[in-house]
């Protein structure tokens, strides 16, 4: 993400001009934008003139730059783009004020942002800006007759890749050899910054000799782990063990999965922790919180006013950064946040007991 201009506006607004540059920048955008703000940017609207009506032609799209007062905003991460929608409430043709519009943002393209923001949206933009230029990680997992590529993104791990293959050695020696091809062979395609090679036994080793053997041009920016399983779980091992961060100095999921894997441990010892809004707002109150762990959903539909909710989030988030707080905002669609959203959406690591 590029921050090109900040600006004060009145009403205590501030307008920041931005560039997206990845699909985690567009996804970001997606947690940070909220009805009743203002985004302004180049775009192509419909045109139908009067000689067009007459010939039902449904009019010509022309380019036009307009400002919209947003209702509603939709990530959509198999387009690559932003949808954002609302009423136009300035444009560079008057006739069209006062009408709807959708907003297609997608990578590079310049938006502008005014709206009062809130410290953890500041902080989320300066992130992103911070991580783009984090190096591209591929975290390859192998066991006998499988084997799996994720990429790490910051709205979640994508799986890229799956292969199957016969196990074993000896006569099933080629089936094996043809498993570690089929994934030295993705890999290379991918041609990530860093690749983590992981899984159980001896495979991940078997498999990454048959690379430097055929001299595959990613052997070199290989890290092995040791992980009890492929796959899915073998992908939260790695992030667990901070193989990640070694190469990617801050990911927010391998955070959030050490963070959410904290929270389940000290519930299992019983040590101190609230969850449940009215819990961590008790805590919040008594000055207890020392990391406040909330899911972008939840914070985003608060903001949004749906649902109906006794106790603003804000407010919470506020309390605890006054505080000294840390505060974490998950991810929906990575599997700590899965596991906070049982927990209400929001849970707190507490410095002490409250009773």
């Amino acid at each position: 993400m590029q921050i090109k201009e900040r600006a004060a506006r009145e009403g205590g607004r501030e307008e920041l001009t931005l560039v997206p540059e990845s699909l985690d920048d567009l996804w970001h955008l997606a947690y940070v934008l909220e009805p009743g703000d203002r985004v302004s940017g180049d775009t192509t609207r419909r045109i139908q003139r009067a000689d067009d009506q007459m010939r039902d032609t449904g009019g010509q799209r022309e380019p036009m730059w307009i400002a919209l007062d947003i209702e509603d905003v939709e990530f959509h991460k198999f387009a690559n783009r932003l949808r954002v929608s609302g009423v136009i409430d300035d444009c560079s043709r008057e006739d069209q004020l006062g009408l709807h519009h959708t907003l297609n943002v997608e990578e590079f393209d310049e938006i502008a942002v005014t709206k009062r923001w809130k410290p953890d949206q500041i902080e989320r933009v300066e992130e992103a800006v911070e991580t783009a230029d984090q190096p591209e990680v591929a975290i390859a997992t192998i066991e006998e007759g499988e084997a799996y590529i994720h990429t790490v993104q910051q709205y979640g791990v994508e799986e890229s890749g799956t292969f199957t293959g016969t196990t074993g050695k000896g006569e099933y020696a080629r089936g094996r050899e043809e498993l570690f091809a089929e994934l030295g062979q993705a890999v290379e395609r991918m041609d990530p910054d860093a690749v983590i090679l992981a899984g159980p036994g001896f495979t991940k080793q078997d498999a990454l000799d048959y690379f430097d053997e055929r001299n595959m041009d990613f052997v070199d920016r290989v890290t092995t782990v040791d992980t009890s399983a492929a796959g899915g779980r073998g992908v939260h091992e790695v992030l667990k063990r901070g193989a990640v961060e070694e190469v990617q100095a801050e990911t927010r999921i391998a955070e959030e999965s050490e963070l959410i894997d904290e929270l389940m441990e000290r519930l299992g010892t019983d040590e101190p922790v609230a969850y449940g809004i009215e819990e961590v707002a008790k805590a919040a109150d008594f000055g207890a919180v020392e990391t406040l762990l909330v899911l972008d959903e939840r914070l985003r539909k608060e903001r949004a006013d749906e649902g109906d909710w006794d106790v603003d989030v804000n407010d919470v988030i506020t309390s605890v950064e006054q505080q000294g707080g840390d505060v974490t905002v998950f991810s929906h669609e990575f599997a700590p946040g899965e596991r906070l959203r049982n927990l209400g959406g929001i849970a707190a690591l507490l410095r002490y007991r409250l009773n």
